[in-house]
């Protein structure tokens, strides 16, 4: 049975093995140039309609801009970074992952390479309270207040989000 992509958000997971690796690289603009065959298998989409198409086509409405944001910071100055993300599959579904990103240069051009996993619900719980908080300031008041918000919680936790991210999946 074909699955159709829906913009409708299912509050419901994606049955998968966590322990499936998914890989992609993007080009600068963060256009799919590679991803594997456990991409396709989690996230539902097929290898054709992920070539080519945004990233952001698996981002989850519950996820903080602000988050992509550190993360697009960090990769434009070649620092690793790793994130936990909950991300949409083509049939609404979610999926947690933890992911790890490198920037590649080849050429002279610049690409993101990004290795993922599945997470514990237990690692999960320990950033979306945190993710839920970003994303009400980023919808009442804007992303900029959303990123103030963040970078104090960081400051005052003494780390950053890699830090953060690293501790919670060690």
């Amino acid at each position: 049975m074909a699955r159709t992509a829906t913009s409708e958000v299912i509050d419901e997971e994606v049955d998968w093995d966590k322990k499936t690796t998914i890989l992609s690289k993007t080009d600068h603009r963060g256009i799919i140039e590679y991803c594997n065959e456990g991409f396709c298998e989690v996230s539902g989409y097929t290898d054709e309609e992920l070539m080519g198409s945004n990233h952001n086509i698996v981002r989850h409405p519950d996820m903080p801009k602000v988050l992509f944001k550190v993360l697009w910071d960090c990769l434009k100055n070649s620092q690793p970074i790793s994130a936990i993300v909950k991300n949409k599959s083509k049939s609404g579904q979610y999926y947690w992952v933890q992911a790890q990103f490198k920037t590649l240069i080849s050429d002279g051009e610049r690409y993101y390479f990004s290795v993922r996993t599945g997470v514990t619900t237990g690692q999960v719980a320990k950033v979306e309270g945190l993710y839920k908080k970003l994303l009400e300031i980023e919808i009442a008041e804007g992303t900029a207040q959303s990123e103030a918000f963040l970078l104090n919680f960081l400051k005052q936790n003494n780390t950053t989000y890699h830090e953060l991210i690293q501790s919670i999946l060690a």
